[in-house]
């Protein structure tokens, strides 16, 4: 049996479309079709059900799936480290928050740097749009909070970022504390009048923490919007008022007494971050030795 057209299929089953299997491959689309249509002959059974979007795979095409994936990806490998050995390295295309990749992803993976790897990045904060760039070839690895559910890409938890609520100073001190710790749905009113700083108009830090911490969704509207963590934090820190930010982004200007935390609850609220791949891509040994690297410095953060 043909191996570019084994490839082809496995292509086509991890991607669940032909269209995004060609950009992968490099090949035009009439090509993918042709070729799965080929091997179809040869087997004499449909691989896929077409679908009015994408395919999915008959019981024969999760078998043979099953079964060339593995030896697929082990050639890869091993062409891998031949392309390796020659000096010819890949390029790493990574993409996320620009916040969460500054501070925690390219200081992870500068030590690759100096072993020959060369790394691009898109940053942004859009969850959804990493992960179509992941599917359709544009990156190698994104990091996002946003788990992908089922499609043609492996995730594996990061780590978990404590949301830590502050404010500066003087607001901090026109705050009901004794209100505030009582938590329930009403604690929250020890925060009326306090400006809201938020990176979205739908308040996604805020209203996470408002519902974990005090059972309750917030009732004002964002003051300042602006997509950047860092800004979020840098306009708290200004006075413009409060905001939910990661702990890791923050602890400096909290220990400066720049910002003050105004809560500290026994079980603060968590979000998770994952390391996302295309499904069969870590046979890539560029690829894998990020997503290693990631995993382990992720033990510390």
């Amino acid at each position: 049996m043909d191996l570019a057209l084994l490839r082809t299929f496995v292509a086509v089953h991890r991607a669940g479309s032909f269209t995004r299997a060609a950009a992968l491959l490099g090949l035009s689309q009439p090509a993918v079709t042709s070729q799965i249509r080929t091997l179809e002959r040869q087997l004499g059974r449909p691989l896929f059900h077409r679908r009015a979007r994408g395919v999915t795979p008959t019981a024969i095409g999760d078998e043979l799936a099953h079964k060339a994936a593995p030896h697929l990806d082990a050639l890869l490998r091993i062409a891998e480290t031949e392309r390796e050995a020659a000096g010819a390295l890949r390029t790493l295309h990574i993409a996320g928050p620009p916040e969460f990749v500054c501070r925690r992803v390219l200081p992870a993976l500068a030590p690759l740097i100096g072993q020959g790897q060369t790394l691009r990045t898109a940053l942004t904060a859009d969850a959804e749009e990493v992960l179509d760039g992941l599917s359709s070839g544009q990156h190698d690895l994104v990091v996002t909070t946003g788990r992908p559910r089922g499609g043609p890409v492996t995730a594996t938890p990061l780590c978990d970022e404590e949301q830590v609520l502050v404010a500066a100073p003087y607001w901090a001190a026109l705050v009901d504390q004794d209100l505030l710790r009582d938590k329930g749905p009403g604690s929250a009113a020890a925060l009326d009048g306090i400006p809201v700083v938020e990176v979205h108009e739908s308040l996604p830090l805020v209203t996470r923490y408002w519902a974990a911490v005090f059972d309750a969704l917030p009732e004002a509207a964002a003051t300042v919007v602006v997509p950047d963590l860092r800004a979020v934090r840098d306009c708290v820190r200004a006075g413009a008022g409060l905001a939910v930010l990661p702990r890791y982004l923050c602890q400096d200007a909290i220990d400066r007494g720049q910002i003050v935390s105004l809560l500290e609850p026994a079980v603060p609220p968590l979000r998770t971050w994952f390391v996302v791949v295309r499904t069969g891509s870590l046979a890539l040994a560029h690829l894998a030795r990020a997503h290693d690297r990631l995993l382990r410095a992720a033990a510390d953060w």
